[in-house]
């Protein structure tokens, strides 16, 4: 395939436009110039040599100490005027080309720095609108506002109704978030009844073991709708700026997720590994808490049932400014274009191999939200024999 040829922006473009119409004005200018001295020079030349019928022309002339009068005279005025003509004809042209060459490289020169000025604010609408596409969330870059100020000519018209989309399209995220979490909060009160009431007729003296076996499963169901409403709570929480911040330490909240998920991983026969060193951070302790178990949970649901299966879970701090929580499992083969799709919700790998209980599929979900709302992310990668290995990146804390 043949390369495409980089394209020249607005901005040469305007440049070369101006460049070539002052220099289409100014050969004009100079056409008009060099035609109208030929005139005047010729009607001189004509009004002195031939003063018209009626008079007469007595003409004398010293050439070299030589006396020269009559046609001759005339000739030799004629030839002297002929070269001045020409001297001026040349210095007029070359001259003005000379002349035209300078000042139409300075508007050039001006007509770049003109068109950098008016094209200023297409650039701030530019910027604006890579920043809210430059955002890890579409959501989070949507506060951008582009203010243009300055006359209501088009470019403003253009920035006002971008900032008019943006604020309409903020306002249908907020309002997505509350509706969720306001939806998910009003669920929670007829689930705990619900389980209340099973537990009631569960417990019965009179209770049969078909009731007992429906209730089990009852119970099941209503543990799982609760988590799932855990979940959107605690994703529309995540989904919101970090504004209260604490020092957080990394190695250890990766300590107690790790000693809490012990009775899991124990109960799943997998074995657990923990590498931790000083990972220093801010944020909200409890998000970042939740960010881990997930990670842990996530490592010991998706594995192999055989015994054989390992999660590890490392903390540490990378260069000047980043602090990590790697979370590495052996499990099922991940297809890498299908690591994207584990950070949607509801989204869940291979269900049919899941050894624990069963998830809401919010997992991945929250950790990306957690951690893109503490300025940070999240990316993963299969691991080679299976499994998965998920790094969560967060700003270290200045000392």
């Amino acid at each position: 395939m043949r390369a495409s040829l980089p394209q020249p922006t607005l901005r040469l473009r305007l440049t070369l436009v101006y460049g070539a119409i002052f220099l289409l004005a100014g050969l004009t200018l100079l056409g008009v110039t060099y035609l109208l001295f030929n005139q005047q020079i010729n009607n001189i030349v004509e009004s002195r040599l031939n003063p018209g019928p009626g008079r007469n022309l007595q003409l004398f002339v010293m050439k070299d100490g030589v006396r020269l009068s009559g046609d001759d005279a005339i000739e030799w005025v004629r030839q002297q005027e002929q070269d001045l003509y020409s001297a001026a004809n040349t210095s007029l042209i070359t001259q003005g080309a000379i002349a035209l060459i300078v000042v139409g490289g300075g508007a050039v020169a001006l007509g770049w720095v003109v068109a950098g000025r008016v094209l200023a604010p297409l650039h701030r609408v530019t910027e604006t609108a890579y920043k809210i596409a430059a955002a890890p969330m579409a959501e989070r870059g949507l506060h951008e506002r582009i203010a243009l100020t300055g006359p209501r000519d088009e470019v403003k018209q253009l920035a006002d109704t971008f900032d008019t989309m943006v604020e309409r399209l903020d306002h249908s995220f907020d309002g997505q978030r509350r509706f969720v979490a306001n939806a998910s909060h009003e669920l929670r009160t007829p689930l705990t009844l619900n389980r209340a009431l099973v537990e009631l007729a569960m417990h019965r003296r009179t209770a049969s073991a078909d009731v007992k076996e429906l209730g089990e499963s009852l119970l099941e169901i209503n543990a799982r709708h609760e988590r799932l409403i855990s979940g959107l709570l605690l994703l529309a929480r995540s989904e919101q700026e970090i504004a209260d911040r604490s020092p957080v330490d990394l190695a250890d909240v990766v300590t107690h997720v790790v000693e809490q998920s012990a009775a899991d991983a124990r109960d799943a026969k997998i074995t657990m590994y923990e590498v931790t060193a000083q990972a220093p951070t801010t944020g909200d302790a409890l998000l970042l808490e939740r960010l881990v178990h997930n990670l842990v949970e996530n490592g010991l649901r998706y594995n192999v049932d055989d015994g054989t299966g390992w999660v590890r879970v490392v903390s540490r701090t990378v260069g000047e400014g980043k602090v990590e929580v790697e979370v590495s499992n052996t499990g099922p083969a991940v297809p890498p274009y299908d690591i994207p799709l584990l950070f949607k919700p509801f989204h869940r790998h291979g269900a049919e191999r899941v050894v624990t209980a069963r998830s809401a599929g919010l997992g991945l979900s929250i950790v990306r939200s957690v951690a893109v709302a503490h300025g940070g992310d999240v990316r993963a990668r299969p691991r080679e024999g299976g499994g998965l290995v998920v790094i969560a990146s967060l700003p270290r804390a200045r000392s």
